[in-house]
């Protein structure tokens, strides 16, 4: 898989809300952090805690992708979403950091 599908494929599982198959796209000590801030979540366990409770709390969320740049290793989408059809919706940019095939840092510009 090129960077690019690795990302795309990992933001399918999300929108299906397929915990163990968007997790596979993490590398295991896999970072989340803010766009020039702290770390919110180190290791894949960490990642699949966060994203069980979001899904677990909006069971209809999903995003989708309105730009997307890739250099080398890096992927960077601008997304938007929704957690309801029709409810709230949200922005961010996604900095991906891909190594050997897998996710290994996030970095969000919220």
């Amino acid at each position: 898989m090129t960077n690019t599908e690795v990302v795309q494929a990992q933001v399918d599982a999300y929108n299906v809300q397929d915990l163990d198959k968007m997790c596979s796209y993490y590398a295991e000590d896999c970072v989340f952090a803010e766009l020039n801030g702290e770390v919110r979540q180190s290791g894949r366990a960490a990642i699949r805690e966060r994203y069980a409770q979001t899904f677990a709390r909006y069971p209809r969320n999903r995003a989708w992708i309105v730009n997307r740049i890739a250099v080398g290793d890096v992927v960077v989408d601008q997304e938007e979403g929704e957690r309801a059809p029709g409810g709230e919706r949200f922005e961010v940019a996604a900095i991906y950091t891909i190594k050997n095939g897998l996710i290994s840092r996030v970095d969000f510009a919220l």
